[in-house]
């Protein structure tokens, strides 16, 4: 139990879940390291924030982002995507290590810091040649990839020096050891490039070369600069978000140069390094749909979990939804379905979630009876629900709006109701558990007051706000940024009141907290970018259709099984990216609505999370309830099982997207979520307060089914099944009450 500020004993439970988690490769910096990291943090952030509601845009993909503080610098879109990977690069390399520390400065190698000083010369040579092609660009030199000084320069003079550092510092980084307050040179070596990259291409982009790539007018520097770019992404991807996607963009970046020699549909027309690479680093690539998201709307809404994380309303979330459900049977296990879907909110992202609430739901769970298998899988289950909860819903949802042309807004409305039949089944999974196992809720003298949590439910305003703006026609932007300030203004009514220095920390951990998912999204623009130039995307959607002979079920089993392999091991954003421009188009010639397609590979790629072998959520999970992490992604994946079948139910009746009239859209979800029950029933052997022989089990599954067309007469048919059944039970009387609750005690 916790005292609030006041001191008085509110038997407050959750103090923390707001506190930023360190990763295991996260340098820690003291004194002035500390200041000046943290300060470019911060001003990484505000710089997003003072961009983007400065912005004076024809759409988001093409017109200008002027800088209100720089009204005499014009910052063209694609520049600002550039900055925007730049300046993430640059604090990831700085933040994140590529090896362990050492545990002392003995175990330190100078000579590899010694070497990295030298690698350091050609960087800065390479970033001092892009500044003077800038200078000769900007007093009106032609430039173009045919005039011999300009590619001699271009190779010999930014190209190769720039490689060479590049490829020399990431090697060396993986065998660098400094403690962990300490930088590596390599890596600064790394920021330099990351910087030189940056110069080059926004110099050239303010030329007429963007409309040169993929010809022979595109100076040979664009694509030296281009894959000198990619292999800083890669790998600072591979440090925050480890190695699963960057081997799938490096198999994928193979295909582009092997495609001639594939068999039948992977055969791709031959393409050149040069061609290639000066095509990448466009908008038809690394500065495509993903990071067009995530330098705009996905950085804006880290900002706002920022500062919602500041005013501490995440504590607010898990009391709240403890002085909720914590009295029900199984109590913890409803507070982790509850508070998993308050903190998705805010926070879109399935393991963020896992290791927020988890830490304090899961050791409850175990306390009341469950398994420490049980209890991580339930609070896997539920935080990867996040992903899915309006009106944030992680940065699958904004990717979604960016490739489709869909309204965000549209989006967000569409996802209420699978999102209640993903929670409404987990709850019904973990109640039934509950019941079989006899299981008790928390008392009231260990919970929050749930008055007290009331008089604060202020709190949700800054939400509340969000939701209002945007679906009062205000734009994404707009609208995020008025929660945020709404989110600093309402803090003043709590003992956390956000000053100068609280909002400073709470940029800082904005720009910190979005290196991961800027470095994700730009990895999965090189994959994007392969999929579009090699035309292999059209080829697999053609391939597709002829495996399911016109067959839309089982173009949507394909389908599925191919984003749920996506998503193992890769981030939801990257899986559903990839997904999207593979699956979705095939999906949609098969004349599937374009909001649906789309909606079936995103929820499959968030369901990923849970789904054996690969179930990062699950094994966040495992981490705090100290089980076996495979037995915990079998057991999340029993409990979300459920969830694997609405999506056929948004194929079967687009009523649950909210497709149609309100008394289509209610009909369809009270049918849905009755069958949620039912196959929830049946896979836990718990039906009306009894147990069900297997026999019955399996009627109960068929009467789902059923249920899942959406049609009247499939409906009755599931229902007239479900009450035989209920019948059937209460003439073979099975034994009742709750199973010994010593069977879920470790």
């Amino acid at each position: 139990m916790a005292e609030d500020k006041t001191g008085n004993d509110d038997h407050l439970i959750a103090d923390g879940v707001d506190e930023e988690p360190v990763e295991g490769n996260r340098r820690l910096y003291t004194g002035k390291s500390l200041i000046i990291i943290s300060a470019a943090a911060a001003l990484y952030a505000a710089f997003h924030m003072i961009s983007l509601n400065g912005l004076s845009i024809s759409g988001l993909t093409g017109g200008l982002v002027v800088l209100p503080l720089l009204p005499d610098f014009p910052l063209e879109t694609w520049n600002f995507r550039i900055v925007h990977v730049a300046g993430a690069l640059g604090l990831g390399f700085l933040l994140y290590s590529a090896s362990s520390f050492a545990e002392s400065e003995a175990d330190e190698k100078p000579i590899l810091s010694y070497i990295a000083w030298l690698l350091i010369v050609p960087a800065l040579f390479a970033t001092g040649t892009a500044i003077s092609f800038a200078a000769e660009i900007a007093g009106g030199v032609m430039w173009n990839g045919i005039d011999e000084r300009i590619k001699f320069n271009e190779t010999y003079l930014f190209g190769l020096p720039l490689l060479a550092a590049t490829v020399g510092a990431i090697v060396l980084s993986w065998f660098a050891r400094r403690r962990r307050d300490r930088l590596v040179v390599s890596d600064l070596v790394l920021v330099v490039c990351g910087i030189a990259v940056a110069v080059y291409l926004i110099a050239i982009f303010g030329t007429l070369m963007r409309n040169a790539t993929g010809t022979p007018f595109a100076p040979i520097g664009m694509s030296l600069a281009a894959v000198a770019g990619t292999l800083l992404i890669m790998e600072l991807t591979r440090r925050v978000a480890g190695l699963a996607l960057v081997v799938i963009a490096t198999i994928f970046l193979i295909y582009v140069f092997t495609g001639q020699h594939m068999p039948g549909f992977l055969q791709s027309p031959e393409i050149s390094w040069q061609r290639f690479f000066s095509q990448v680093y466009t908008d038809a690539g690394i500065l495509g749909p993903t990071t067009a998201v995530s330098s705009t709307y996905i950085i804006l809404f880290i900002i706002f979990a920022a500062f919602l994380q500041a005013s501490k309303v995440g504590d607010y979330f898990v009391n709240f939804a403890f002085a909720a459900a914590g009295r029900a049977r199984g109590g913890p296990a409803k507070v982790a379905i509850f508070a998993s879907g308050l903190m998705g909110m805010i926070n879109g992202t399935s393991a963020g979630n896992v290791v927020a609430t988890g830490s304090l739901t899961i050791p409850l769970m175990k306390k009341v009876g469950y398994h420490k298998k049980t209890a991580g899988a339930i609070e896997a289950a539920a935080s990867t629900g996040g992903q899915i909860m309006p009106p944030i819903m992680g940065a699958g949802a904004f990717i979604m709006a960016e490739i489709t042309g869909i309204p965000y807004t549209d989006i967000a409305v569409a996802a209420i109701i699978p999102a209640i039949l993903y929670f409404v089944s987990i709850y019904f999974m973990v109640d039934l558990e509950a019941a079989k196992l006899g299981m008790k809720g928390m008392r009231e003298d260990e919970l929050p007051v749930f008055s007290k949590m009331v008089k604060q439910v202020y709190l949700f305003i800054p939400i509340i706000i969000l939701i209002v703006a945007l679906f009062q026609g205000y734009s994404v932007i707009r609208a995020g940024t008025l929660a945020t300030v709404a989110a600093a203004v309402v803090s003043w009514l709590t003992p956390h009141r956000m000053g100068i220095r609280s909002i400073n920390k709470a940029f800082e951990l904005a720009g910190t907290m979005s290196i991961q998912i800027i470095a994700v999204c730009a990895c999965a623009g090189i994959i994007v970018g392969v999929i579009s130039l090699t035309g292999v995307g059209a080829r697999f959607s053609n391939l597709l259709l002829g495996l399911a002979a016109h067959s839309q079920l089982l173009a949507l089993f394909f389908a599925m099984c191919i984003a749920i392999l996506l998503g193992m091991g890769m981030p939801t954003t990257a899986a559903y990216a990839v997904a999207a421009s593979v699956v979705a188009p095939g999906l949609v010639d098969l004349g599937i609505p374009q909001l649906t397609a789309h909606f079936f590979v995103f929820y499959f790629a968030v369901v990923s999370a849970i789904t054996p072998p690969v179930a990062l959520a699950s094994y966040a999970a495992a981490g705090i309830s100290g089980a076996n992490a495979m037995e915990t992604s079998v057991a999340s994946f029993k409990i979300g099982v459920a969830a694997f079948i609405v999506p056929f139910m948004f194929f079967y009746n687009s009523a649950i997207l909210m497709d149609g009239t309100w008394m289509e859209i209610t009909r369809a979800a009270a049918t849905a979520i009755v069958g949620v029950f039912l196959l929830s029933a049946g896979v836990q052997g718990w039906f009306l307060g009894a147990r069900a022989v297997w026999f019955l089990r399996v009627a109960l599954v068929i009467s789902a089914l059923f249920m899942i067309e959406g049609g009247i007469y499939t409906d009755l048919i599931g229902i007239g099944l479900a009450l035989g059944t209920f019948a059937l039970q209460r003439l073979i009387k099975p034994k009742e009450g709750a199973l010994p609750p010593v069977r879920g005690m470790d």
